[in-house]
């Protein structure tokens, strides 16, 4: 995958997760809740890696629960802390993942009030703005860590003050940010938190929420006897120890991680004059979100497609839709300019030639010509 720059739709699978995801594949077979001891031998796998995902997150084993993925993950927390909490008010940002954007229109639907704030120019919340939108029945703010277009992390302490004094539960999406910056600024500050495996190099499907064990609510699914009830369905248990070891081995590896994904972008940046949106250059996000000059980031990417070069046009679950990406529009981009982005998002298994190839294909597809 020398020419692939799409890091934050999906990774390919670490050799080591793989390996652990067949072993218990061929080892660990059983439903976790059967009572034989096949099913104890599974059910102490599962439980080996809770505690271990817990202690990577920062977070209350208690309080973790295995997942299908982000969106799944995303869909529980959500609906736990509308149960958990008292009122119909609901903060959030047009920049979120569109799992988060779409289950709080549905309950927006449902006859909760929502108001979302804007992003400034840095691709950053205004903690004056989230504020202003306080209601007096503010239930939840569902504000991600690090976001999925341009990177740019969100300022979760603060916003959890905010929160705090309101009494207001705080969601936090940390799809794009488990296993690559530190989770210290976020898990003890927010009662509820998504990952997913597939984002750091774990299986596909596979995911975890985290929420607040003091918190008391009605699952969505009533009478599930997995997971604690709060999401029915056996659960994938080879996935989940793949997802352990490549969290392990990206959480171990951060610093080494960091400071590779710093000299990837410095390159980047210092091989052309870029319009970078958001102020993302100075961090480890493996991301880079750019506005091409009069030019559709579709043309770009489609362009990029046929000389191997693959990157995307915004998060992957938003990227059929024909509309530009919700980020831009929160950043206050008009649409004809947001059409102009396009990601980059990076590995540190990439080396310093690889990124260059990418700018120079990008500096000449860029370059004015007569015909143009």
């Amino acid at each position: 995958m020398e020419r692939y720059f799409d890091y934050a739709a999906t990774c390919p699978v670490d050799e080591d997760a793989l390996e652990a995801y067949i072993h218990a594949t061929r080892n660990y077979s059983a439903n976790t809740k059967s009572l034989h001891d096949s099913g104890t031998k599974a059910h102490a796998l599962l439980e080996q890696c809770r505690n271990t995902i817990a202690g990577l997150m920062g977070v209350e084993q208690e309080g973790v629960y295995f997942t299908s993925g982000g969106t799944e993950s995303n869909e529980i927390a959500i609906h736990a802390l509308l149960k958990a909490g008292r009122g119909k008010h609901i903060i959030t940002t047009d920049a979120e993942h569109s799992s988060v954007r779409n289950f709080i229109q549905k309950y927006e639907g449902e006859g909760y009030k929502v108001t979302r704030v804007p992003l400034n120019e840095a691709g950053s919340v205004n903690l004056k703005d989230v504020e202003r939108a306080v209601q007096e029945d503010t239930v939840l703010m569902a504000i991600q860590h690090v976001n999925s277009d341009i990177g740019t992390v969100q300022p979760i302490r603060e916003l959890s003050d905010v929160c705090r004094s309101y009494g207001i539960l705080f969601h936090s999406d940390c799809v794009q940010s488990f296993g690559k910056v530190t989770m210290e600024e976020v898990a003890p500050y927010v009662d509820s938190l998504s990952v997913s495996a597939h984002k750091l190099y774990g299986p596909k499907g596979v995911g975890a929420v985290y929420i607040r064990p003091t918190l008391s609510f009605a699952p969505k699914i009533p009478g599930g006897t997995h997971e604690g009830g709060v999401r029915a369905g056996t659960v994938n248990t080879p996935g989940i120890a793949g997802f352990t070891v490549a969290a392990e081995k990206m959480v171990r590896e951060r610093h080494r991680i960091e400071s590779k994904i710093l000299e990837l972008k410095e390159t980047f940046l210092r091989t052309g004059e870029w319009k970078v949106v958001g102020d993302t250059a100075d961090h480890a996000v493996p991301i880079i979100g750019l506005i091409l000059p009069e030019m559709e980031g579709q043309f770009a990417m489609l362009e990029g497609n046929r000389r191997d070069f693959h990157f995307s046009t915004g998060s992957a679950c938003h990227a059929g839709s024909q509309e530009p990406p919700g980020t831009l529009i929160a950043m206050g981009y008009d649409v004809e300019e947001a059409k102009s982005f396009i990601r980059l998002s990076l590995s540190h298994h990439q080396k310093n030639e690889q990124i260059k190839e990418l700018a120079l294909f990008l500096k000449g597809l860029c370059k004015p010509t007569v015909s143009r």
